[in-house]
């Protein structure tokens, strides 16, 4: 059978061609698919010379062989003898040059390169992938639902379409789902190898999705002027971020929020309505503890270094706030510090025969206490008033307040209640006064990729 080495050459281009290989990646690959055919023929151990003309269509092809008294390697020697019927003049050490005639190369060797250029090439883009996402772990990327399989989400990544990449069950948010082609973002966690390569294991469920989302929205951040210390978060219920500013110019809390809050609410948005709380970190962890169990305000903290605890006692108003829901709050606050709180009322305390005097001692902090006039919020002229008449003016006045509460403020419709508890969900941060991200020097945020 006649093979037209030019037809083969195309084809074995075409494979290495798909995967946007250079030329000369092309012609390296084809040489090592040929001498995989050629060991077919002639052995594995086989030694050969192969020269690629992909412009002339012509591929040369000689197996190398070294003249010996004994052959102990047929692949790679020919006996003194043997080789004399071919030319008289050899002699022992001699390499002997056979050139191949592509004639020879039957299907079986045709098949053998082919399968060899698929693998290297695949290999190839193997190594692409470790290349180029190993360094990449923390970052937010971005594709789309290729298709869902047993809750696994499998991604059709924007970058590398070709990549392996995987969203587990656990590492998803249990609040949201997604459909076939929906658009996603999520962060990625690892790089994770397996037989089959490299797989991209994607969440939206560990703590580095929010830092990640907070770059992406907060160009200080991203810029390394506002450097997030520590992260904590129960998935789809709270997340607690403690940030902290290079420039004494620039607030953190502040420049993390934005203006009238719009920063933390596109984050708060991708995150399904996942309340954050966002404090000042300090090295204090006394100073640290009171701003972490925001936003309720803490009357007195009681450190103890020996057994790295925190007795935190808030006024009874405040009790409720400070545990959060399912004492999500507390636990939060623990393990943002990374000390063991415990909380107390005021009652309880005394009740205990504490000291009395908590409520006018331990140390101040004007963080624990900020915050902003509901006028700075939007909210409109008729529910201004009526809650100015019912003795609310500050965010912090209407924080702890439920749908019972709201309704019960005369002049206050339910869609007015709506609009006010939408607004306490996404804007229950610490700190979150609008006017210290005036602070912040605007830049324009990264992108996504």
């Amino acid at each position: 059978m006649e093979i037209d080495t030019a037809q083969v050459i195309k084809a074995f281009s075409a494979i290495a061609a798909e995967k946007s290989l250079d030329p000369e990646e092309v012609s390296e690959l084809i040489r090592d698919g040929i001498h995989a055919g050629l060991a077919r023929i002639y052995g594995a151990n086989v030694e050969t010379e192969i020269s690629v003309d992909d412009l002339a269509g012509e591929i040369e092809m000689i197996v190398l062989k070294r003249v010996v008294e004994v052959v102990e390697d047929p692949d790679r020697e020919i006996s003194l003898e043997e080789a004399r019927w071919d030319d008289p003049t050899y002699e022992i050490d001699d390499v002997m040059e056979i050139e191949v005639d592509f004639g020879r190369f039957g299907r079986n060797a045709v098949m053998a390169a082919k399968h060899r250029i698929v693998q290297l090439v695949r290999e190839g883009e193997r190594q692409r992938i470790r290349d180029e996402y190993s360094g990449r772990v923390g970052e937010l990327l971005s594709g789309e639902v290729q298709q869902i399989e047993r809750g696994k989400l499998v991604l059709l990544l924007n970058r590398t379409r070709d990549a392996d990449a995987i969203i587990p069950w656990k590492e998803q948010n249990p609040r949201e789902r997604f459909r076939q082609g929906e658009s996603i973002r999520a962060v990625l966690k690892v790089v994770d190898e397996t037989p089959k390569g490299p797989r991209l294991i994607f969440s939206r469920a560990d703590p580095l999705f929010v830092a990640a989302l907070f770059r992406l929205e907060v160009p200080e951040i991203y810029q390394g002027i506002v450097e997030i210390k520590e992260l904590t978060r129960e998935v789809g219920g709270r997340t607690k971020i403690a940030v902290r500013s290079r420039d004494e110019s620039i607030d953190p809390v502040g420049a993390c929020v934005g203006l009238k809050g719009s920063r933390v609410q596109a984050v708060v948005s991708e995150l399904g309505g996942e309340r954050i709380d966002i404090v000042p970190w300090h090295p204090d962890p006394e100073i640290f503890a009171r701003r972490a169990l925001a936003p309720a305000r803490v009357s007195k903290v009681i450190p103890d270094p020996a057994r790295q605890v925190i007795t935190a006692i808030v006024d009874e108003d405040q009790l409720s706030l400070a545990i959060g829901r399912n004492g999500q709050n507390v636990r939060l606050a623990s393990q943002l510090i990374g000390w063991q709180i415990d909380l107390y009322g005021s009652r309880e305390w005394l009740e205990r025969g504490a000291d009395s005097s908590f409520a006018l001692g331990g140390q101040t902090d004007s963080y624990e206490t900020a915050d902003f006039p509901l006028s700075e919020l939007s909210i409109d002229e008729a529910t201004l008033t009526a809650l100015g008449e019912a003795g609310y003016s500050s965010f912090l006045d209407i924080i702890d307040l439920d749908r019972a509460d709201l309704l019960s403020v005369d002049g206050l419709t339910e869609d007015a209640a709506s609009h006010l508890l939408q607004l306490i969900e996404e804007l229950t941060v610490a700190d979150s006064d609008p006017d210290r991200a005036d602070a912040a020097s605007p830049a324009p945020a990264p992108t996504a990729g």
